[in-house]
C-alpha cells in the first residue's frame, strides 16, 4: 500500500543549479525565510576571481557540457568561506544531474550548507535538495533530517515536502511519526492528493490500528471515488474489523460500478452475500465469474458454489455441483454431501449411488453414511439393503439408539410387502 519511493529527476536537480545564477536583485525579491521577526540580510556575491571561473563553468553548462563545467569548478580553490560553499553547491547540483553520481553530489551539497554562509535562498534550496537527493539515494534518515532542517530554517510549510517527509518516516520504519506530516500535507494541497492519504493509511495498517485504517480508507473513497482500488481496499478493511454489512455495501457499490475485476474481490462479494443471509445472490455471482473464466472451475471452486446453493436450499443444484467436484477430486466427503442432498431432494437412486461412492473411497465416519444409506434404501423400497445398512450403523455407539429404533420399523415394512429379510 505504500507509495513508490521518491525519485528526483535530473531536470529538477539542474533547475536547482540554475537558481544560483539569478541576479542579486532577483535574490533580494525572493522570500526564502518567513519566520517571525526575520530580517533579510545583505546578499553575498562570489569574489571576482572565483566569479570569472564560475561564469565560464556556467557557459559550459548552458552548452550541455557538464563534464567540462565540472572540471573548471574542481580547479577552483577559493579562500573565502562563501566562495567555497558556493562552488561546492554548484558542483553538487551538476553532479546530481548525472546518472549514478548521487552520493558524490550529496557530499558536496552537505559540505556547502554546513558553515551556513550561503545566502538564505541558496541555503534553503540546498537543504530541500539534500532531502530530495537523500530520498533518491535511499538515505531515508538523512532525508528526515534535511526536510526538517529546511522547515526549521524557512518556517515554510509545503505539501510536497510534508509528503516526502512522511515517506521518509515510513522507509526508516518510524511509523508513528508519519501521521502528523501526512495530515499537514493533506491540509495544504489545494487539490486532493492521494499520496499522503495512502501513507497515513499504511502507517495505521502496519501498526494494526484497523479502525483508524478504515477511517482513512473511507476518506480515500470520498475524495477519489473514481479510483476502483480504494473501493475494494475499503471493503477488505471493513472485513478486518468484522463489519460485514458495510463490507457488503462497499463491495456491492463497487460491483455495480464495474470496479471489481480481481478474483479475490469477486470471492469476497460472493462470501459477503452468504454471510449477510443472501446465499443465492452469492451463488449467482460466483457462477457468473466461473463461466467468464475469472474464477477457475476446479473442485474447490465448485464445492464453494455448491455450498452457496446448499445454503440457499437449492438442493438439486447443490447436489449436482458437489457431484462434479467429487468427480474431479474423488473426495469421499463431497460424495457424502451429494448423497445427503439428493436424499433431501427425494432422488433416492441418485443418493444411493453417491453415498456408495463415498463408502468406496474411504469416507470418514462410515457409520453415518450407512445410516443415510439406510434411509435412502428404505424410501426407495429396498428393505433388504436398508436392513443391511442399519446393522452397520448400529456399530457406532453414537448412532446405535436411533438405528435400533429403525430396525423393527424396516422389518415391519418388509413383512407387509412380503419381503423376507
Amino acid at each position: 500500500m505504500m507509495i513508490r519511493s521518491f525519485k528526483m529527476s535530473a531536470v529538477a536537480l539542474v533547475l536547482g543549479a540554475g537558481a544560483m545564477f539569478t541576479s542579486s536583485a532577483a535574490l533580494a525579491q525572493s522570500s526564502a525565510v518567513v519566520c517571525p521577526g526575520y530580517e533579510k540580510g545583505k546578499t553575498t556575491l562570489v569574489g571576482e576571481r572565483t566569479g570569472k571561473k564560475v561564469q565560464k563553468a556556467f557557459e559550459f553548462y548552458n552548452e550541455d557540457q557538464v563534464d567540462e563545467a565540472l572540471n573548471i569548478l574542481y580547479d577552483i580553490d577559493p579562500s573565502d568561506d562563501f566562495d567555497k560553499a558556493y562552488v561546492k553547491r554548484f558542483i553538487g547540483n551538476l553532479l546530481a544531474s548525472q546518472e549514478g553520481k548521487g552520493m558524490k553530489a550529496y557530499g558536496f551539497l552537505a559540505d556547502s550548507v554546513q558553515p551556513k554562509v550561503l545566502n538564505d535562498l541558496e541555503h534553503s534550496q540546498t537543504l530541500k535538495l539534500l532531502g530530495d537527493l537523500s530520498m533518491q539515494e535511499e538515505k531515508f534518515t538523512d532525508a528526515v533530517k534535511w526536510y526538517n532542517a529546511w522547515m526549521d530554517f524557512t518556517c515554510k510549510e509545503d505539501a510536497d515536502v510534508y509528503t516526502r517527509l512522511t515517506q521518509a518516516y515510513y522507509e526508516s520504519k518510524q511509523l508513528d511519526k508519519m501521521i502528523e506530516p501526512a495530515d499537514k500535507a493533506i491540509a495544504l494541497y489545494e487539490e486532493p492528493n492521494k499520496n499522503p492519504y495512502v501513507l497515513k493509511l499504511t502507517s495505521f495498517y502496519e501498526r494494526k490500528m484497523y479502525p483508524e485504517t478504515v477511517a482513512v480508507a473511507e476518506e480515500l473513497v470520498r475524495k477519489f471515488p473514481e479510483e476502483p482500488r480504494w473501493w475494494s481496499q475499503l471493503g477488505f478493511f471493513y472485513l478486518s474489523v468484522e463489519d460485514y454489512k458495510k463490507a457488503l455495501s462497499t463491495f456491492e457499490l463497487a460491483y455495480i460500478q464495474g470496479y471489481l475485476e480481481k478474483e479475490s474481490e469477486i470471492k469476497a462479494l460472493s462470501q459477503l452475500y452468504q454471510t449477510n443471509g443472501m446465499p443465492y445472490r452469492g451463488a449467482k455471482v460466483m457462477e457468473k465469474y466461473i463461466k467468464s473464466g475469472l474464477l477457475e472451475e476446479d473442485e474447490k471452486m465448485l464445492a464453494s458454489l455448491a455450498n452457496a446453493y446448499h445454503s440457499a436450499k437449492e438442493f438439486k443444484t447443490a447436489a449436482s455441483l458437489y457431484g462434479k467436484a467429487a468427480e474431479m477430486s474423488s473426495d469421499p466427503e463431497l460424495y457424502k454431501k451429494q448423497g445427503t442432498l439428493l436424499l433431501v431432494a427425494e432422488d433416492y437412486k441418485g443418493a444411493i449411488k453417491a453415498l456408495e461412492n463415498a463408502l468406496d473411497r474411504g469416507v470418514e465416519k462410515p457409520a453415518k453414511v450407512h445410516f443415510t444409506l439406510m434411509e435412502a434404501n428404505f424410501y426407495a423400497g429396498n428393505f433388504k439393503e436398508a436392513f443391511r445398512h442399519i446393522q452397520e450403523a448400529k456399530k457406532d455407539r453414537s448412532l446405535r439408539r436411533n438405528a435400533s429404533a429403525w430396525e423393527p420399523y424396516i422389518m415391519e415394512k418388509a413383512k407387509n410387502r412380503g419381503i423376507s429379510i
